[in-house]
């Protein structure tokens, strides 16, 4: 028994009533038991971690049931505990939210990745039912990620990656704002530790000098919202290390051309008060146009409110300053645990409100039968409910929340299925827009209906969001005979008919300079045309990787269906009776662009990724596919796939490619 660590425990749990504090207690002493002689990789007592989960949850305020669920947590998958034994000792809340925690164990470990996938589905249907198991496991990660240096750092890579994919967005969508930032920062020193500690070492330079810039510009604030008779409080803060990265990267700039790393935030009593003291701060210095954002009258989907404004201060230099009240202020540390708070009179279970209406609640619920049997749940799950949003307006005024990049199409389908199914077209603010064109905060949208219309197939190019698409493929699927439709390829299984006008032109999906960290593959627009075959399932060849833009051939294998290759692939030649076998395929839609591949060995460094993207753009150039590994000696070895205009462009791109400095040999590839 490790009775001293219990004991340090139990002292961060004095403010429960004490029918909580004998609970926590219990399960604190059952946790103990069950995980007896187990260590972690530090060669600690295993205990140790479920006790700073614990830990974590009371310092979010946490009732008695949720610290339960986090000592708990692991005690099913990794002890002799049952569900029915935490049932009968914890009741239904807690062995429900244990149960959420567990991982699923029937996919064989050595597919690690499938096992993660799964037991990431599930933990987000348990959260749709209780949301309290997601604020367990975020406290959990964060424990993990404190304690990565022990893991290979494979491993380590692997899980930073996955936080920084799932669960920093996922607490950014609840509102849970010191978590986000701490999985960000933790994530970003283990997968890029030379620039973590370059932005580390350059704030820790800069200290003093910044505590001092903002005490003096403290000072001049309060003078002056006291002068006016509100009395607040400011605060000093500095930008954190992965938000500072993604500026360095967004603006293509070093730390040291970076002038908004701090700023202040004021807090004061109620909305009111914040307009005015937002009159009073630009009534002292110069706001920057365009960098005032009122969150307060449109509040984020994760509930966040507050003003910001950005201002030339003192001796020139620019600071951000947020205005919110102390309740805004609670709900942007602690989001949706906010609502959570434990109450030492009145205990946990008066205190929880499964109904709380957070976004990402909101619309897990609605959208969980949509996705059960989706085989591309961990893709919609990153691109949709854990994306940054905006927030568009209905005509009676009602807002409504998209992931950035939707379209007047997505907007429909989230009205209703059949508003989407029977939409002609679409306007904001009062004019006619095109269905594609993405929407903008605060616009208000409105969608003109038919009963005579129906998707199209063009529709699949104007929508964003996957959800949208894959009822428009439903659709599709269900009522044209003459179509097969299978994630991003499309068939046309009947006589080739004169192709569908394009109401839109199409729009080119670029790829973010965030989203670049070691492997891009942008082929989501692809699809095929196949002539007059019929049922016919439909992949694309792994030995020559086929890309839009590529002159390609259809294989009809036994049993496995069309696998489509490039014209030139060298294993055709081996494929038994390919005359016979043959069939003609296309691109759905065919870019005047040309494909081409090379192959680069550069020194290891920080952004490469986006330095070969900048290079390529000069050029009107659009990287397609690309991927770094590391070599033995410590450098990076990539093969990358782009598109271009024409042959001098490429030839053009290559010299701008060779002449960045960390780039040591470059190659055109066939």
């Amino acid at each position: 028994m490790h009775e001293e660590l219990i004991k340090q425990f139990l002292i961060h749990v004095s403010s429960y009533n004490k029918e909580d504090y004998e609970k926590i207690k219990q399960a604190a002493y059952y946790a103990d038991e069950k995980h007896q002689d187990q260590k972690r990789r530090s060669g600690e007592p295993y205990l140790i971690h479920p006790l700073a989960v614990a830990e974590i949850l009371i310092s979010l305020r946490s009732d008695a049931d949720t610290v339960c669920g986090g000592l708990l947590h692991d005690t099913v998958e990794d002890t002799d505990a049952t569900l029915e034994e935490i049932r009968e000792l914890f009741g239904d809340t807690v062995s429900n939210m244990v149960e959420g925690e567990t991982k699923i164990s029937s996919i064989k470990a050595q597919n690690k990745n499938i096992q993660e996938a799964a037991t990431i589905r599930k933990l987000f249907f348990t959260m749709s039912n209780d949301i309290r198991v997601i604020i367990i496991k975020l406290a959990d990660k964060l424990h993990n990620m404190r304690t990565l240096e022990f893991l290979d750092r494979t491993r380590a890579k692997e899980i930073a990656q996955e936080c920084l994919d799932i669960y920093s967005p996922l607490a950014d969508r609840l509102g849970i704002a010191w978590i986000k930032t701490e999985l960000e920062n933790l994530s970003l020193k283990i997968l890029k530790p030379d620039v973590y500690k370059y932005i580390e070492d350059f704030l820790n330079s800069k200290q003093v000098e910044h505590k001092k810039y903002i005490e003096r510009i403290s000072k001049v604030v309060q003078k002056k919202c006291y002068e006016a008779g509100y009395k607040v409080k400011i605060v000093g803060r500095t930008k954190h290390i992965y938000s500072i990265h993604q500026k360095m990267k967004k603006r293509n700039k070093d730390i040291e051309d970076i002038y908004d790393l701090f700023g202040i935030r004021i807090l004061c009593d109620t909305p009111a008060d914040c307009y005015i003291l937002l009159g009073i701060i630009h009534s002292i210095w110069l706001p920057i146009e365009g960098r005032f954002k009122d969150y307060i009258a449109i509040p984020k989907s994760n509930n966040y409110q507050s003003l910001h404004t950005t201002v030339v201060a003192l001796e020139g230099k620019i600071i951000e300053i947020q205005v919110r009240t102390f309740e805004m202020d609670q709900i942007a540390d602690f989001g949706v645990a906010s609502h959570t708070l434990y109450k030492a009179k009145t205990g946990s279970a008066h205190n929880w409100n499964p109904n709380y209406n957070v976004d990402i609640y909101s619309r897990l619920k609605n959208w969980k039968t949509e996705i059960q049997h989706s085989d591309s749940f961990m893709d919609d799950i990153k691109s949709e409910l854990l994306k940054d949003t905006i927030i568009v307006f209905t005509p009676k005024g009602n807002p409504i929340d998209l992931p950035v990049g939707s379209t007047s199409l997505d907007f429909a389908f989230k009205i209703h299925t059949e508003v989407g199914f029977h939409t002609t077209g679409a306007k904001a603010n009062g004019s006619i827009i095109p269905l594609g064109q993405p929407l903008k905060h605060t616009q208000v949208i409105e969608i003109l209906t038919s009963p005579q219309a129906h998707p199209k197939l063009s529709w699949l190019k104007l929508a964003h969001n996957n959800s949208t698409k894959g009822k428009i493929r439903a659709w599709l699927n269900k009522n044209d005979e003459g179509l097969l439709l299978q994630k991003n390829i499309i068939a046309k299984t009947k006589k080739e008919e004169k192709k569908e006008a394009i109401e839109e032109p199409e729009i080119i999906t670029t790829i973010k300079d965030d989203e670049i960290i070691r492997h891009v593959n942008n082929t989501t627009n692809a699809s095929l045309v196949v002539g007059k075959e019929k049922n016919l399932l439909i992949s694309l060849a792994h030995c020559c990787n086929p890309t839009p833009g590529d002159k390609i051939i259809g294989y009809v294998s036994r049993g496995r269906g069309i696998i489509v290759h490039r014209q030139d692939c060298p294993n055709l030649k081996n494929m038994t009776e390919i005359d016979q076998r043959s069939i003609e395929v296309e691109w759905e839609t065919e870019s005047t662009m040309i494909t081409k591949r090379f192959r680069l060995t550069a020194h290891r460094t920080t952004d490469l990724f986006s330095e070969i993207e900048g290079a390529i753009k000069k050029y009107n150039g659009h990287l397609l596919e690309g991927k770094l590994n590391d070599t033995d000696d410590g450098n990076f070895v990539g093969n990358f796939i782009m598109e271009c205009d024409r042959e001098e462009s490429f030839k053009k791109i290559i010299k701008n490619l060779r002449a960045i400095p960390n780039i040591i040999q470059i190659a055109p590839r066939i």
